[in-house]
């Protein structure tokens, strides 16, 4: 994101915070002070709870006044409602940072008298921040077409540039426009921003888009966010890997009565208490999902099998260097005797491969004879441990070394080996797999899917069932965990 600066401006001056998380980073800060930015959508997208977001984290974050005008909703009405978001606006009342304006029967009064009475308040009040519900039900008042922009230039000069208030201008915008464009209006031309709130489906589920058409004083690279609902407004930006500064030993999760922690909370909440014990686990991994991206989901749940006593053998994807399981079990603050004892990496025999004590070899020849040398070490692991085993596996790995046929074969009997057993198996399956995808998810009885589009990372359920999460990276306990959001 590059910030152009406006003349003679201190940047840190010239740009008021939205609030929103996801938002102001990619907008270099946050909105133009004083500027004019309509917030536009169909009804029921969220504008109203962005605005509340807008004025609320500018009350309790940033000390800045707020107004809100409303011309649809009463005062009770919206205190409700958004008091479930968690915006407590009555106690910012009490405390005189907020006001609520509702001007219902005033614009039966005529435009001159609005302007009038939103200026008195504003002025009055010392407001930074202002919030007009909605334009467009104040315009069923306007008896002339030159009333809107005169109504627009007013609120721009005498409000925004003379009283210094940022101002948000809520925009109604017909349902259909989310799928055949925005049809821009006088308010988009005057304002010094537009932002588009939509909403839509991915993978037959719910996502809301978030979409800056201009922002004045800003040059976008994204355009184009996910948001949600969820605990109030957030934006998200494209996944950013982070780095851990203060390493830690990975902590376990308990696990559930009759499920095995996954080794995140968030991904145990998705899932509603984790995998089930003797579960075989499909997780489908869609193209231009980086492999830090899937280990966020696949790797915890290793170390937590692992922390707790319990053995894990893993296959690797392939083309993925096997030395780097070891170096994920170090990063977790694991023990070189705990991987040793409780690990067991198979990759397929080579000249000059090293055998750690933890790497056993395979022919890749024959998949009777390996899947019997197979079992045996997890009979060992089982022994030594006298708990059920995790089984990782590459599918891609299988099929190249035994095909398709051959893969889904010893799959299928694998996975009445794991409910057997009580334990459980994840299945990695890559793209190009498709026919694949159906027979393993047949089989599973937990399918998860890794997606990603404009940038942004994706995990839902297909079986159970579950809301689009955004994936992000939490290095926070000293370890890498998936951060999800549930999208609604």
């Amino acid at each position: 994101m590059v910030r152009i600066p406006l003349k003679g401006c201190d940047l840190n001056k010239c740009f008021i915070p939205s609030g929103v998380e996801g938002l102001d980073s990619v907008l270099g800060g946050g909105f133009p002070s004083k500027s004019l930015i309509v917030l536009a959508g169909c009804p029921g997208v969220g504008k109203t709870v962005f605005s509340a977001h807008f004025l609320y984290h500018g009350c309790v974050d940033y000390g800045d006044k707020g107004v809100y005008v409303s011309f649809a909703e009463s005062r009770e009405a919206f205190y409700e409602n958004m008091e479930s978001f968690g915006y407590n606006f009555k106690k910012l009342e009490s405390e005189g940072k907020f006001r609520f304006l509702d001007l219902f029967t005033v614009k039966e009064e005529g435009i001159p008298a609005v302007v009038e009475h939103i200026l008195k308040e504003v002025a009055d009040f010392g407001a930074k921040r202002l919030v007009i519900d909605s334009f467009t039900a104040l315009a069923q008042a306007f008896r002339e077409p030159h009333e809107k922009r005169v109504f627009l230039h007013t609120v721009l000069g005498k409000i925004c540039r003379l009283q210094g208030c940022t101002t948000l201008l809520i925009s109604e915008k017909p349902c259909e426009a989310e799928n055949n464009g925005v049809n821009f209006s006088v308010e988009d031309f005057v304002a010094d921003g537009i932002i588009h709130l939509k909403r839509g489906y991915l993978a037959h589920r719910l996502i809301r888009e978030l979409e800056v058409f201009k922002m004045r004083g800003a040059q976008i690279l994204e355009t184009k966010l996910f948001f949600t609902l969820k605990n109030g407004f957030r934006a998200f930006s494209s996944f950013k890997a982070k780095t851990v500064s203060s390493p830690k030993r990975f902590q376990p999760q308990p696990d559930a009565p009759g499920f095995y922690s996954t080794g995140s909370p968030d991904m145990d909440e998705m899932l509603n208490g984790g995998y089930p014990r003797g579960a075989p686990v499909l997780i489908e991994i869609d193209e231009n999902i980086s492999m830090l991206q899937y280990h966020l989901i696949v790797v915890p749940t290793a170390l937590n099998f692992i922390t707790q006593g319990r053995g894990v053998i893993i296959i690797p994807s392939a083309g993925i260097d096997y030395r780097i399981v070891g170096r994920r079990a170090e990063e977790a603050g694991l023990t070189s005797n705990e991987v040793n004892n409780l690990l067991r990496l198979c990759v397929k025999d080579h000249p000059g491969i090293k055998l750690e004590p933890y790497v056993v070899a395979f022919k890749g020849v024959n998949i009777l004879e390996d899947y019997a040398a197979y079992l045996e070490v997890e009979r060992e692991l089982m022994e030594k441990t006298g708990q059920p085993i995790l089984r990782i596996t590459g599918v891609d790995m299988l099929i190249d070394n035994y095909g398709a046929r051959g893969t889904i074969s010893i799959l299928k009997v694998d996975a009445t080996k794991i409910r057997e057993t009580g334990g459980l198996g994840i299945m990695l399956l890559k793209p190009g797999y498709p026919k694949l995808a159906k027979i393993l998810g047949s089989i599973a009885e937990v399918h998860v899917k890794i997606i990603r589009e404009h940038g942004k990372v994706l995990v839902y359920g297909v079986k159970p069932r579950t809301n689009l999460h955004i994936l992000e990276m939490d290095t926070s306990k000293g370890y890498a965990l998936p951060k999800l959001t549930m999208i609604m």
